[in-house]
């Protein structure tokens, strides 16, 4: 049982999610700074309002009462995951595909040709290969 734990732990997949997940809880910090200090003093400008989490939006319910939707709070969701989509997409998803892509392009490349010899070359060539014959040649009676 703990040598099955160990493959698990052990195989790159696993590895790769432990890092993404690190690296996400990293971006957190930055995307929420970027949302607290640009995005929130954009959406103050526009609605009025502090921050994400104050737009909510009430609704007299059937009974008398109200029911409030926060729909700020989804916004600023919906900000935040954007945003971490971009720097991940931008950071680390295209430069590896360039690379990959690199990499490849520079294995199906076919070898570099051959130079062809130029025409003064092969006017000698044809001329010693004559010149052999015709001294390999016996002599004409």
């Amino acid at each position: 049982m703990i040598k099955g734990f160990r493959e698990f732990i052990l195989r790159g997949n696993v590895i790769d999610l432990a890092v993404a997940v690190v690296i996400g809880a990293a971006f957190t910090g930055i995307v929420n700074a970027i949302v607290a200090g640009l995005i929130n003093p954009l959406i103050a400008l526009i609605f009025q309002a502090d921050n994400l989490n104050s737009l909510t939006w009430e609704v007299p319910t059937l009974m008398g009462g109200t029911t409030t939707f926060a729909w700020g709070s989804i916004v600023g969701a919906v900000i935040n995951f954007l945003a971490v989509a971009v720097v991940v997409y931008f950071a680390f998803v295209m430069p590896m595909n360039r690379l990959k892509e690199r990499a490849a392009a520079r294995e199906q490349m076919p070898p570099e040709p051959v130079p062809m010899p130029s025409e003064a070359e092969i006017l000698i060539q044809i001329r010693d290969l004559l010149q052999k014959q015709n001294d390999a040649a016996p002599p004409k009676p």
